[in-house]
């Protein structure tokens, strides 16, 4: 689920000043979230008709020029908009080199003070690899016709010994390119080339509507990705120098979800290997989460509690009320009558704010979210009589491993499958990272990308299933 990670992880600058004093240049603050500071910085110019522009980094987390939608100052103030990440930030001029603000998200509101001043070193990503790459490094378009739109990627090959065996990748939840960039890291750029340099042709793509990809991200839904992906794997079977009988799928997060369903309906799949994969259906596992995350940002329990009631109640509306509107008013006074119900501390400290209640109508108001919800993952589990991979991190609070793994070894159990390893990984996080707490705020404070332990694991185990 990495679009939740937006919650809390990023904020928006905007730079001010009395009577039109200059703006343009480096801003920089810290915001603290959840007992975490997140340094930022703001990048200001000035385009050629007088207009201001901005990006943002977050160098503690490796995120650099996220863009900004908007930019406008009045006098002393200025205002910025994030639509990306559904936030904005509106401060004031307090000195020369001074702002005083609040950064506004999901219904909450944070101080951020910001000063002028040059941008900070991001971290270090040294597993990223870097050209020339020992393989062949394509970019491809794979049209899905009856979607109406053209998917755009990379296709790595290993050299010579053609027919290769293969595999497909898939990202997880939000907008992701095809190397699943996220915080500075690129899991999938380091996941291809790892395969690649082990013997195996790897297919990634941008989501659709993301990067060099058509359509529309925005109204799409799981079952459209699932559509994408089967188009994928029917075109990366379909090439000369690919062993049609070797070709696998792999997915982490939600793609564990996507790989599962198109394994479910193509039976001749060579194996599914599932990354930190769901597999109860999405009310239990956002409960589930919401749970981790609160517990491991030191929330009380009967506090805890509280919140946890009202949010099950309003996944469950979601879920299952087929009229929209119906299920946006359900949910508007859930939230409601839980306000009502505690002291205004209490209500500060669960972020129940009329801005946050919009926001959660919002939210669980999406056709993915509303899908995403209603989804129960054990069915397409069920169907799959291939070898599959099940990996989950013990630091993973996004998708608890104690949750989801006896889920996973029963539904595959259920179904007869005798092919299926499952194994937890010890001490990583939901991008499998070597990690403290596992809490997403660590995600891009990390330097390494992906545990060396989980690419061996996944690699050591394709091999052994490919070999001629």
């Amino acid at each position: 689920m990495n679009q939740l990670l937006f919650l809390f992880l990023f904020a928006s600058f905007t730079a001010f000043t009395q009577q039109k004093a200059p703006v343009t240049g480096d801003w920089s603050g810290s915001l603290q979230v959840m007992g975490t500071e997140l340094p930022l910085v703001f990048h200001i110019k000035e385009s050629p008709d007088g207009s201001l522009t901005a990006t943002m980094d977050s160098p503690k987390q490796g995120a650099k020029d996220i863009p900004v939608q908007s930019v406008k100052q009045v006098q002393d103030s200025l205002y910025i908009d994030m639509k990306a990440i559904g936030g904005t930030y509106a401060g004031k001029l307090s000195g020369p080199e001074t702002i005083e603000g609040q950064w506004k998200q999901g219904g909450q509101s944070f101080a951020l003070q910001l000063k002028k001043g040059a941008a900070a070193e991001t971290m270090k990503r040294p597993q990223h690899p870097k050209p020339p790459y020992p393989y062949q490094h394509t970019e491809v378009t794979v049209p899905n016709k009856e979607a109406g739109i053209t998917l755009a990627g990379t296709l790595t090959v290993p050299q010579g010994g053609s027919p290769h065996p293969a595999v497909l990748l898939f990202t997880g939840s939000g907008p992701q390119d095809r190397d699943e960039t996220i915080l500075g890291h690129k899991p999938f750029l380091v996941l291809a080339d790892h395969l690649t340099r082990q013997g195996f042709a790897v297919l990634r793509l941008d989501d659709r509507g993301v990067g060099k990809s058509g359509g529309d991200f925005a109204s799409a839904t799981t079952a459209d990705f699932v559509s994408d992906a089967a188009t994928a794997f029917e075109y990366l079977k379909g090439l000369d120098f690919i062993d049609k009988k070797k070709v696998g799928l792999l997915g982490h997060s939600e793609g564990a979800l996507i790989a599962e369903q198109v394994a479910a309906t193509h039976p001749e799949t060579a194996f599914v290997v599932l990354m930190a994969g769901n597999a109860v259906p999405g009310t239990e596992l956002l409960l589930a989460q919401n749970k981790a995350l609160l517990q491991n940002a030191g929330v009380p329990q009967e506090l805890l509690q509280k919140y946890l009631d009202l949010r099950k109640a309003q996944l469950q509306v979601a879920a299952t009320e087929k009229d929209v509107a119906k299920a946006a008013e359900q949910i508007r006074k859930l939230e409601q009558a839980a306000r009502a119900k505690v002291t205004e501390q209490e209500q500060k400290q669960l972020g129940l704010t009329p801005q946050s209640e919009q926001a959660i109508v919002s939210q669980l108001s999406s056709p993915w979210m509303r899908y995403y919800l209603a989804y129960d993952p054990a069915p397409a589990l069920r169907k799959l009589k291939m070898p599959v991979l099940v990996l989950n991190g013990t630091k993973d609070l996004q998708v608890p491993y104690q949750q989801n793994l006896p889920a996973t070894e029963k539904a595959l159990k259920a179904g007869g499958n005798k092919k299926y390893t499952i194994k937890e990984l010890p001490g990583l996080n939901h991008l499998l990272q070597t990690a403290n707490t596992g809490s997403p705020a660590e995600y891009g404070q990390i330097e390494e990308t992906i545990a060396p332990a989980a690419l061996e694991t996944i690699a050591e185990w394709m091999k052994g299933l490919v070999k001629k």
